[in-house]
């Protein structure tokens, strides 16, 4: 009994090898597929209110949408102070149909929902040094219309 389980094992492994030498084998005419994809989780949302209007940047063949977006968080001290701490937020949008709406219609003060992922680069500022960034690449945005008075 327990030679064949070793049998079985044997035939599983085997036959795992040749899948992946046929999946390496096929995939040719690009690059080769790893073994085991990891699945990870970047997923961020943010409520709270724009900054400033929203600006295009980027290139004509690479254009984005992007604003700034403040949250905070409320504290409370033991002699009952309360402090507001204010974190703020660098948008980008690069999806053209959202990326529009948002240069159209999102206004200073509006509040949204954002949700996208958080990413990390360089950039060159104006001095020409490059300068490590911060931003959430938004997915999807929904607007809040408040009442006008």
């Amino acid at each position: 009994m327990l030679s064949s389980k070793i049998i079985k094992l044997q035939n599983a492994s085997n036959v795992l090898w040749k899948c992946n030498a046929i999946r390496a084998s096929s995939s040719a005419k690009g690059p080769i597929e790893p073994a085991r994809m990891e699945k990870t989780i970047n997923n961020v949302q943010l409520l709270g209110r724009v900054g400033a209007d929203p600006q295009k940047k980027g290139s004509d063949n690479h254009p984005i949408a992007v604003f700034s977006m403040a949250t905070h968080s409320n504290y409370r001290y033991e002699s009952g102070e309360f402090l507001q701490r204010t974190e703020w937020h660098r948008v980008i949008c690069f999806k053209p149909g959202l990326r529009e709406t948002i240069l159209t219609y999102l206004k200073k003060g509006q509040r949204v929902h954002v949700t996208g992922r958080i990413t990390y680069g360089e950039i060159k500022g104006d001095d020409g040094k490059q300068r490590s960034t911060t931003a959430i690449a938004a997915e999807d945005v929904i607007f809040f219309h408040t009442k006008e008075t």
